[in-house]
């Protein structure tokens, strides 16, 4: 599986960016897809994840503002990100998930190039 992420850029706190993440290939519906986010240093962080049964997983510091979803149609997921503030500045990879749990990043085995995400504050 190829990925591609797109959609970072940069923004006032308070705004909205949309990220999304095109795969190559026929079997985008069998893996479960994850964001996962990594400020300068070597932490990449797990920010959300959608199993390929649609249960969905959030990191706390953005549940109630970021959105997961997916298009298997367009093998495509989205994080949709509302209310951004200045800590969610980062370079935003997303990965294909190949074994539970979702929120780890061991758990995923493909990954995208990163998009970066700028807050201003």
């Amino acid at each position: 599986v190829q990925l591609q992420a797109s959609g970072g850029g940069l923004v006032q706190a308070g705004g909205s960016l949309r990220l999304s993440c095109a795969a190559s290939g026929r079997d985008f519906s069998r893996y479960g897809m994850g964001w996962f986010r990594q400020a300068p240093g070597p932490d990449r962080d797990f920010v959300a994840g959608i199993s390929k049964l649609d249960t969905i997983y959030y990191a706390d510091s953005v549940k109630g503002r970021f959105t997961i979803s997916r298009d298997n149609a367009k093998n495509t997921v989205y994080l949709q990100m509302n209310s951004l503030k200045p800590e969610d500045t980062a370079v935003y990879y997303c990965a294909a998930n190949i074994r539970p749990p979702m929120t780890l990043r061991t758990s995923y085995a493909y990954w995208g190039q990163g998009t970066q995400v700028t807050v201003s504050s």
